[in-house]
């Protein structure tokens, strides 16, 4: 019965870390759009910016999952939860770097793109962008396993 309590706390403990990584994978990316991403997702209910947005989280928890199970070794569950922190940051600061090659290399500034709904529609940048997060994470993710 002790094991399934110490699983559930280390359960807890891992997830405490992908929340982590997730809000600052939500900050990361309300910087490079402009104004206050939570608003426009919330508030304002813009398609594009929840596309990207959902592709972010998406791939984030990609990340976040294949850096624990990367993370499992006998140097306990300390050293994975910084390991899985590590990992899930560094998958973040290249998705967010990805964000900002494509916008560079793309006619339009993308930040402000993804937020263009029109007739209720998102831009179809938004949808290339949501699944670039995605295609990012997943090679991420290869590269920890």
């Amino acid at each position: 019965m002790g094991d399934i309590f110490e699983s559930a706390g280390e359960t807890l403990a891992y997830g405490g870390v992908g929340i982590v990584v997730m809000a600052v994978a939500f900050v990361a990316l309300d910087l490079v759009t402009p104004g206050n991403l939570a608003k426009i997702v919330w508030g304002e209910r813009n398609k594009g910016a929840a596309i990207v947005l959902a592709g972010q989280m998406l791939g984030v928890g990609i990340v976040v999952q294949q850096a624990i199970l990367a993370s499992e070794s006998e140097e306990g569950l300390d050293y994975g939860l910084v390991s899985t922190a590590v990992y899930g940051l560094a998958g973040v600061l290249v998705m967010t770097v990805v964000f900002a090659i494509v916008g560079f290399i793309t006619p339009g500034r993308m930040g402000a793109a993804v937020l263009e709904d029109r007739d209720g529609r998102a831009h179809p940048v938004a949808w290339v962008q949501g699944v670039m997060y995605v295609g990012t994470a997943l090679m991420v993710g290869a590269a920890l396993s």
